[in-house]
């Protein structure tokens, strides 16, 4: 009879943590006085100072101590809630550092410098990079505890930050508190960073990394609830010399002015409500929120389009489409009394049967509706052709509108002729 196996058992020798690698565990107090004194040895050369935090990152534990660390590289010392600095109970002891970002002199040159301790500090050690994002965010939300050169002094930083792209555009949302928008300081810093970043960039980056972090349209929250309209908006950048901003802004609020008008116009035609009464309403909209003639026939011209399910057959599109056309003439007519209205929605169907192959044939058709219905002058047509077009389907448009184009030409020319005669 076989003797039972006895079971297997892991075996191997212990590895002992070399000496050289093993870091040093402290209190977070205590971590504050080691950086301190050994920042403070190093002066104010932020050359040895980066060779010195270097150097104690492999003795000392960063990760564990990222967040003091960064109170200290920052503020001067440990930031207790609320954004003021914690003292240590003996007086004698030095708690903060000679040079930090709120000792920096507030200039962007100066601050470079500055941010590049951080850059070089961050390269070394990767897994500070997330640890400062949220150093950065959570230094924001105390700023009604700092003084008003420190927060000017952060301003300056936080936006070399950002145009360098040392921190993501993550970092503002920490604006938008409630405390901080209530007594105009998440603004008044707002305005401060977006100054010195458009000194180093240009606005499209500036909108890119606002885009990137999805609160370009959150600006209006900087605001207080009852200031929070497109004038003071407006007027609040403007003052401020960033026209950029202000000019972007309007844009925004337009886009979100046009999706409203789109969104009415779709019920509006939905419930089939009378052409005059849907004139009415987008020309008291129009007025109220200064949307420019040219911006609101697109609309409309899109409402109508996407009114109804289109056949898929080239031969029974053309009629559904003439026929639906044929009905909204009078409410498109009422937006194109200015050339540049004209031009644009001539451009708009183009791309529209460029896009939706069915309608490819259906485009001159169209073109000769809204001549007869005074929809399109003979001029904006004429200049369509000549050199107004896009270049989606351009040759065939082209050719299929040449005859009409033709005529009109003729047309033009024999008014001529009975004009000086």
């Amino acid at each position: 009879m076989s003797q039972k196996q006895p079971k297997p058992t892991l075996g191997g020798q212990k590895i002992r943590t070399r000496k050289r690698d093993e870091k040093k565990t402290f209190e977070p107090t205590a971590f504050r006085d080691e950086i301190v004194q050994g920042l403070n040895e190093q002066g104010n050369d932020l050359e040895a100072i980066s060779r010195y935090l270097d150097k104690q990152g492999s003795r000392l534990d960063y990760r564990r101590y990222a967040e003091t660390l960064l109170d200290i590289l920052i503020a001067g010392g440990m930031l207790a809630p609320g954004g003021s600095l914690i003292e240590d109970a003996d007086k004698t002891k030095t708690c903060r550092v000679d040079v930090c970002v709120f000792t920096t002199p507030d200039d962007v040159a100066a601050m470079r410098t500055q941010a590049e301790v951080f850059n070089k500090l961050i390269r070394r050690y990767k897994y500070l990079e997330k640890s400062f994002e949220d150093e950065m965010k959570k230094v924001l939300i105390f700023l009604k505890g700092f003084s008003d050169d420190e927060r000017a002094r952060l301003a300056t930083f936080t936006a070399v930050l950002l145009a360098n792209q040392q921190v993501t555009a993550n970092i503002l949302p920490s604006l938008f508190h409630e405390n901080l928008v209530k007594e105009g300081i998440g603004l008044d810093f707002a305005t401060a960073v977006f100054k010195t970043w458009l000194s180093e960039k240009d606005v499209n980056h500036l909108i890119s990394c606002l885009r990137r972090a999805n609160i370009e349209q959150r600006l209006p929250e900087l605001f207080p609830a009852n200031k929070r309209s497109q004038e003071h908006l407006e007027s609040h950048f403007r003052a401020a010399g960033l026209g950029p901003v202000a000019d972007f802004q309007k844009g925004q609020q337009n886009v979100a002015y046009k999706k409203e008008l789109q969104k009415k116009l779709a019920d509006m035609i939905s419930n089939e409500d009378d052409v005059k009464e849907i004139v009415v309403y987008v020309k008291d909209y129009m007025k109220k929120n200064e949307l420019a003639e040219h911006e609101v026939v697109v609309q409309v011209w899109f409402s109508v389009m996407k009114s109804v399910e289109w056949n898929k057959k080239e031969d029974l599109v053309a009629e559904q489409a003439i026929r639906l056309l044929k009905a909204y003439a009078p409410l498109l007519a009422a937006f194109t009394t200015q050339g540049r209205s004209e031009l644009d929605l001539l451009v708009k169907i183009q791309n529209y049967c460029y896009d939706n192959i069915q309608f490819m044939k259906v485009f001159p058709k169209i073109l000769v509706l809204f001549y007869k219905a005074d929809v399109l002058s003979e001029d904006a047509i004429l200049k369509w052709h000549k050199d107004g077009h896009s270049t989606k389907g351009r040759s065939v448009f082209l050719e299929q509108t040449k005859e009409l184009v033709e005529w009109l030409q003729s047309a033009e020319e024999e008014s001529e002729e009975e004009d000086e005669d």
